[in-house]
């Protein structure tokens, strides 16, 4: 397939308060901090096959742009120059997700890299997937989550796209 956009996406339109105008958002990209910029790499392109589209250095951080040719948001991942300190995972954040065509093959592939493994992929009676969870090399929470049939609307299947590079 050569087209990026989810199928069947319905589009959400907001109102700005002050001047009732009718607004779109996105969830665009989301930045989380990492100890080593490499290999927090090494998992989200190696291991999950999210390639990078971009890096930047600015004075105060390392950072790397991450995102599937497929759709979805973008992943920013930042390690902070001024502090090597353990990520504090507070209680801020819960889990990251990774929709994938093959939970048990990209679950095996992170515990071979040398993630922790949480749960192994099984089958949930709630709802039509199959889940595993790994933390990545800095403690993340990651949810694999393989859909048994199409997901909802406008989230990107990665069961209608080969694990060739898109045309």
């Amino acid at each position: 397939m050569t087209s990026t956009a989810p199928q069947n996406a319905t589009r959400s339109v907001g109102t700005v308060a002050d001047k009732g105008e009718a607004v779109v958002s996105i969830l665009a990209q989301y930045c989380i901090n990492v100890r080593d910029l490499e290999r927090a790499i090494e998992f989200w392109n190696g291991v999950c096959g999210l390639p990078v589209v971009s890096r930047t250095d600015i004075p105060q951080a390392k950072e790397a742009i991450l995102q599937s040719p497929h759709g979805g948001s973008r992943m920013q991942l930042a390690q902070q120059l001024d502090n090597d300190a353990p990520i504090d995972m507070g209680t801020a954040m819960w889990k990251l997700y990774v929709n994938t065509d093959d939970v048990h093959a990209l679950y095996d592939q992170a515990l071979a890299a040398g993630c922790e493994s949480v749960m192994e992929p099984t089958p949930l009676d709630r709802w039509p997937v199959t889940m595993a969870y790994v933390k990545d090399f800095d403690g993340y929470l990651v949810e694999f989550v393989e859909y048994d049939d199409a997901p909802p609307p406008g989230v990107p299947n990665p069961k209608a796209f080969t694990a060739e590079e898109p045309s």
